[in-house]
């Protein structure tokens, strides 16, 4: 499926507008709406093909800045030290609340949207993926695919570093799809199985799978990229949304 020319829209939110970058289907037609997540980096060429990908496969795909309170609109940060070091630290500076009011907006630009179907879904990657999980608890999001989510099992997302991911993992309702790297030191056997057995202890409706990968392993840059595996997770990664928003 073909797809319109990227446009944004900048949200308004607690902290500030929220530049978000849209992708969309060019056929015209209701779609499921995607909030897809970026890494600490926001929104840099490889996450922009991702939401490209998706947009082909026939869902609205809203793309925010995760960071937008501390950035200029739109600004990325490179795959570098410089901008792993600020990504970091921004990422336990901004606070739980403000990550979470963030999806809110998200959501109410999919409900005013015409072209939505009014079924949303969340995508994420690497921080992405636990905003992706947390984002799962929200009523309106009927699933949530995890790329490698950093931080779950540690607590450690937000200022403070003590979210409350965990222990609200009875509030999420959709059906969960946790992708994880065994090669990843962010998150090691250890914090993966504590993911694990607080998922099956609420009877979370979730598909677990894992593959031999670094962390970054989808990401179409660097030396960690797996292209063979990049492309059979974005075939099972679409059937799955396909299942459950379509």
């Amino acid at each position: 499926m073909r797809i319109q020319p990227t446009s944004h829209v900048d949200l308004s939110t607690p902290s500030g507008a929220m530049r978000t970058h849209l992708f969309r289907p060019a056929t015209e037609g209701k779609f499921p709406g995607l909030i897809l997540y970026s890494e600490i980096y926001q929104m840099t060429a490889p996450i922009a093909r991702t939401a490209a990908l998706l947009a082909g496969h026939g869902f609205l795909v809203a793309v925010p800045d995760v960071y937008h309170e501390f950035t200029e609109l739109g600004e990325a940060f490179a795959y570098d030290q410089a901008g792993t070091d600020r990504g970091n630290a921004l990422k336990t500076t901004k606070e739980l609340t403000s990550y979470d009011a963030d999806t809110d907006a998200v959501i109410d630009y999919f409900n005013s949207d015409p072209g939505c179907s009014g079924r949303i879904g969340a995508v994420g990657i690497c921080l992405g993926g636990h905003l992706a999980f947390r984002a799962a608890m929200n009523p309106q999001v009927h699933t949530g695919v995890c790329f490698y989510a950093t931080d779950i099992h540690k607590g450690s997302l937000g200022k403070g570093m003590a979210d409350d991911s965990l222990a609200r993992i009875p509030e999420i309702h959709g059906e969960l799809m946790m992708i994880w790297g065994r090669q990843d030191p962010h998150i090691p056997l250890e914090g993966r199985r504590i993911i694990y057995d607080a998922l099956t202890a609420a009877e979370t409706r979730f598909t677990w799978h894992e593959f031999n990968g670094e962390h970054a392993f989808m990401r179409d840059e660097g030396h960690r990229y797996d292209p063979a595996l990049a492309l059979s997770l974005y075939t099972m990664v679409c059937q799955h949304l396909s299942n459950q928003l379509k």
